[in-house]
């Protein structure tokens, strides 16, 4: 695969992680620049669930900004494999953030999928393991 097609990818990847980060401290209204805006898209957050559709893969992603302050992520170990106009990456996510005020550690695997669209790179699939840290705070937030 040509290296400029693979840096792309790479791009686009720093550019979903910056706007993870942006979410993380609150602010999800980035999130619709990195998605494609199709029914087709899907995720599975580490708070579990299955989402269909931009706009409730967006919604998810503006409860989330609710609840997360103080946060940081970083992708570590990335893979990247391309196909045309798909490609995926996977990798350890790790980092922190305050959910509900409390503080919760990240670590968990992910694998994003892109695809391009009018030569854009855009994310089309976003899946990272179970959180049991982030489920127990939920939880306790659901309780009070």
């Amino acid at each position: 695969m040509p290296e400029s097609e693979l840096d792309e990818v790479r791009k686009a990847s720093e550019q979903l992680y910056s706007i993870l980060n942006h979410m993380l401290n609150g602010d999800s209204c980035f999130m619709a620049d990195i998605w494609l805006h199709s029914d087709f898209v899907t995720t599975m957050h580490p708070v579990g669930g299955r989402e269909v559709g931009w706009d409730k893969v967006r919604e998810t992603w503006n409860q989330l900004a609710r609840l997360t302050s103080d946060g940081e992520v970083r992708l570590k170990g990335q893979l990247i494999q391309m196909d045309g106009d798909t490609a995926y990456e996977i990798g350890t996510e790790h980092g922190h953030v305050k959910l509900g005020g409390r503080e919760v550690s990240l670590e968990q695997r992910v694998t994003n999928i892109y695809r391009r669209e009018a030569g854009k790179w855009k994310v089309v699939h976003h899946h990272a393991d179970i959180s049991p840290k982030m489920l127990d705070v939920l939880q306790r937030l659901n309780k009070t």
